[in-house]
């Protein structure tokens, strides 16, 4: 049957140049020291790296749905979108929807093969999530192939650490719940109930083994648990890539314990969460290809260094010599995962 390479990127603060026209005044206060500095040149040099690793995904094919987070806005987007096509020779379209509660403004989407999918945009949902105050977004699309299997994809950016891991867990745990709820939403509206396949993607801010994921969401490294569930569980495949083998950009070889490094720790924030239907053995529109899933990263991009991840770009934040690195990407891994389509059809 034929396969399909869902994957996700944090890609680190995609801005618009320093004076970006589409920018909103609100965006332009709370970024204008970040992005002083930020011109039209590094912009495009920033854009043409992420195309370097988003078309060496899936053997240098192109990722068939590549969720993201960290955007602005459509308009850059569309930049990317553009490069990619060039570089891969597909015909990426894209699922976006402006965050405006957030405090830097910034969204997720998705880009994905218009060969291969199409999208309703009736089934496309921003969901916001709210604690004190409104932060980002759970973007969900269901997409469609020419059979009639859909999947539903949740794009995922959870509120930072910042102000302390422990002080703003509250945050995660909100949107942990606001997830767990619409994966219940989603059984029951969806076309196939309760064997709709569902995927959410993203980046945490929490590791795997954190209450955000594994209580509020609902996620668990027990893959028989899920597959004998009768409630909307998720199956975490992160579990499956606490560590993993990479080259750096040096040549040597390396074992790595995370999809993003801080202070000087690995942390696996980047995570694929799956539902039941594409674990067990009854028929579902998708299944997944046990062993695929994981970080996908260029040597280039892997630091050789002990204490770092992947190597980022940065913003220039007035003085672009010393707080960015042209030869960066971002500082998350992008992290993917295989489906196969299955016999079963949506009505």
């Amino acid at each position: 049957m034929p396969q399909h390479h869902i994957a996700f990127w944090n890609v680190e603060n995609l801005f618009g140049p320093e004076n970006h026209p589409p920018r909103i005044d609100w965006v332009a206060k709370a970024m204008g020291s970040d992005l002083r500095g930020w011109t039209n040149a590094l912009y495009d040099i920033k854009q043409d790296q992420l195309t370097k690793v988003i078309a060496a995904m899936n053997g240098g094919a192109g990722p068939d749905i590549l969720g993201l987070c960290e955007v602005e806005d459509r308009a850059v987007l569309d930049d990317l979108v553009a490069r990619v096509n060039e570089a891969t020779g597909r015909s990426y379209g894209l699922v976006h929807a402006d965050n405006l509660k957030d405090k830097r403004g910034i969204d997720t989407a998705f880009l994905f093969d218009e060969t291969r999918y199409s999208v309703d945009p009736k089934l496309v949902f921003s969901h916001f999530v709210i604690r004190r105050t409104g932060t980002r977004d759970i973007l969900q699309a269901t997409f469609k192939t020419p059979e009639g299997r859909q999947l539903v994809c949740l794009a995922n950016h959870w509120p930072s650490r910042s102000g302390g891991a422990l002080e703003s867990a509250g945050f995660r745990s909100t949107a942990g719940e606001t997830l767990a709820y619409w994966h219940g939403r989603i059984r029951e509206e969806a076309a196939d109930g309760k064997r709709a396949c569902v995927i959410a993607m993203g980046d945490l801010n929490d590791d795997p083994w954190d209450a955000s994921v594994r209580f509020n969401a609902n996620s668990t490294r027990e893959r028989g648990d899920v597959e004998r569930s009768q409630s909307p569980r998720f199956y975490n495949l992160s579990w499956e890539y606490l560590e993993w083998q990479s080259q750096t950009r040096t040549g040597s070889d390396r074992m790595l314990n995370g999809t993003l490094y801080y202070n000087n720790d690995g942390n696996v924030f980047d995570q694929i969460l799956v539902s039941r239907p594409m674990l067990d053995t009854r028929d579902a529109a998708f299944k997944l290809v046990d062993g695929t899933a994981g970080p996908e990263a260029i040597p280039d991009m892997v630091s050789h260094r002990s204490s770092e991840g992947a190597i980022r770009f940065g913003l220039p934040k007035g003085n672009a010599d010393k707080n960015v690195d042209t030869s960066g990407y971002s500082d998350h891994f992008p992290v993917s995962v295989t489906l196969e389509e299955g016999p079963d059809t949506a009505v």
